[in-house]
């Protein structure tokens, strides 16, 4: 074993308490001194690759070299540069600090940990935004369930996903983008490499993530360049929407690189080197305020095709999955939705100008009876119940466990904000983080039954990655997707049920599949009274 805590030898102080002397492991990357928390050894701000700045700045990262000396990881490492959200949203949170200088993680483990399942959680944030550090994402809960916890940080917005011609052309593959996604798939290998000396299993790594961080999870699924450092994932709200391509617009999206080459029009830069040679806080600013949008690039390596086109061919990673979606998902999201028609009838009249024959199975579905609610359910399907649905189909079928949910947990705080079940509200519930959430969250209550329904959770998502079924002591059996459409339903407290929002999945996959079909038009949030008029019926379509 390559562990070498400190022998905890228990030594007075003036008080005449013990004082228990920090852990301090031996790594193949070097030792590392982190710090005693209850009956976890804890681990902040370890880097797992070369800093990402100069010349390496829109480059793969590279791995640490060793270090000789002992580094001290009782601090988390800054978070990567982004731009903050607007301090009146719920998801507003202050930075402790920022750098380029960014690619760490975090380590939770059990003090004796031995060949323990890990936990490799990825943040979200629309892959412009989040940390590691969030105190929403502490893992001392999780890791109490005898996992080692590993959050990490990874470049985000302009610096982390960029594609330009000029750096294709400095590639060995002749490709550009996807930096955040390759710095993620370098922390996985950092964990292959580093883990058991945490008393962690390099074998049972279990990825999870949230919003952008389960749409990670989904490329890391059909990432050639992460098979086999993983073994299972979890995808929470994750949102497979159609992925720009490097150098072509097939689905209507604009190719990266062109959005690359626009962008430094925009800045008013003279070339790539010039990029490179401004500041990562300006440079980020001024790329959203020029609409920059960072996304995955479909370069065919890092991201072979469009993520539902390697679902259809079973060529994702074949490990079983946890995915699900919240019912009120849009409710923290409004802006995803387009303004809302003048009455029932103008909702009517453009459902069935933009479905054609599939407007009344959609009418059923979204009744123009109470439009505010129908247009939130619609967005959310698209966005989130599909993918989550689809995901979970799509594994069931190349003959993996997978498991389905539903969290529809409303909380006074919440409820009385219209936010019942919004959009990452399960986290403080699968992390045992109730008092740790951002400034403007709703306050989670610390009912002895919202105790229960976290504690329920943490030890299904902690199962699930411990050996690839979820459980719970006490709790319902959590069935499998399977034939019987099986999920788990999370509102006062677990219920095992069948057969979700019957037709959803249906509908929204024709849809999305005479999109693919037809060509030129992208599956996103354009859907609804949004929607443009849905391409006729194709016999690949059934």
């Amino acid at each position: 074993m390559l562990v070498a805590f400190a022998i905890a030898i228990a030594t007075p102080n003036v008080n005449g308490q013990q004082i228990v002397p920090p852990p301090v492991v031996s790594a193949p990357a070097g030792k590392l001194r982190g710090s005693v928390e209850g009956k976890l050894h804890v681990f902040k701000g370890i880097p797992y690759a070369i800093a990402p700045t100069g010349s390496r700045r829109w480059k793969p990262p590279e791995e640490m070299p060793k270090w000789n000396d002992t580094r001290d990881a009782t601090k988390f490492g800054p978070a990567c540069v982004q731009n903050n959200n607007p301090s009146e949203s719920i998801y507003y949170s202050k930075l402790a600090s920022m750098s380029e200088d960014c690619l760490s993680l975090n380590v939770w483990a059990p003090a004796n940990a031995r060949n323990a399942p890990v936990f490799f959680w990825i943040h979200g944030g629309s892959l412009s935004g989040g940390t590691g550090s969030d105190g929403m994402y502490d893992g001392a809960s999780v890791a109490q369930r005898g996992l080692v916890v590993v959050t990490i940080n990874y470049r985000l917005g302009v610096l982390g996903y960029l594609a330009h011609p000029a750096l294709s052309a400095e590639s060995p593959d002749h490709v550009s983008g996807n930096y955040g996604l390759l710095d993620q798939i370098e922390a996985l290998r950092w964990v292959k490499r580093n883990v058991a000396a945490f008393g962690g299993d390099a074998s049972n790594v279990t990825i999870a993530g949230e919003s952008a961080g389960g749409l990670s999870v989904m490329y890391l699924l059909t990432s050639p360049a992460a098979r086999g450092l993983f073994s299972k994932a979890i995808a929470q709200s994750a949102y497979m929407i159609s992925t720009p391509e490097l150098k072509t617009s097939t689905f209507g999206d604009i190719p990266a690189e062109t959005i690359g080459t626009y962008l430094q029009g925009k800045l008013g830069a003279s070339d790539i080197a010039a990029m490179r040679s401004m500041d990562a806080v300006a440079i980020t600013a001024q790329s959203a305020q020029g609409g920059y949008l960072p996304f995955g690039t479909v370069d065919g390596r890092v991201l072979p095709r469009q993520l539902v086109e390697v679902l259809d061919r079973g060529e994702q990673a074949k490990v079983p999955i946890l995915a699900g979606f919240n019912s009120g998902e849009i409710r923290s999201l409004r802006f995803l939705m387009p303004p809302p028609p003048a009455s029932a009838e103008t909702y009517e009249k453009m459902i069935h100008d933009r479905y054609g024959e599939l407007a009344d199975s959609f009418l059923k579905r979204y009744p123009s009876s109470y439009i505010p609610e129908s247009m939130l359910a619609t967005t959310r399907d698209a966005f989130y119940g599909w993918t989550a649905e689809r995901l979970v189909a799509k594994q069931a079928a190349i003959g993996v466990s997978s498991f389905f949910y539903f969290f529809d947990h409303g909380y006074p705080a919440a409820d009385s904000r219209g936010l019942h079940a919004f959009h990452a509200s399960e986290l403080p519930y699968v992390f045992g983080n109730a008092d740790k959430t951002a400034p403007n969250w709703p306050k989670v209550p610390t009912t002895t039954e919202d105790k229960r329904l976290s504690d329920a959770m943490t030890d299904y998502w902690a199962t699930f990655a411990r050996r690839g079924v979820p459980t719970a002591t006490g709790q319902p059996a959590w069935p499998a997707y399977g034939r019987e459409h099986g999920f788990m339903e999370f509102a006062d407290k677990p219920q095992a049920k069948t057969r979700l929002l019957p037709g959803m999945y249906e509908l929204m996959e024709q849809v999305v599949c005479r999109r693919r079909a037809k060509g030129g038009i992208p599956w996103n949030w354009n859907i609804g009274l949004a929607s443009p008029p849905l391409p006729p019926a194709s016999p690949q379509c059934k």
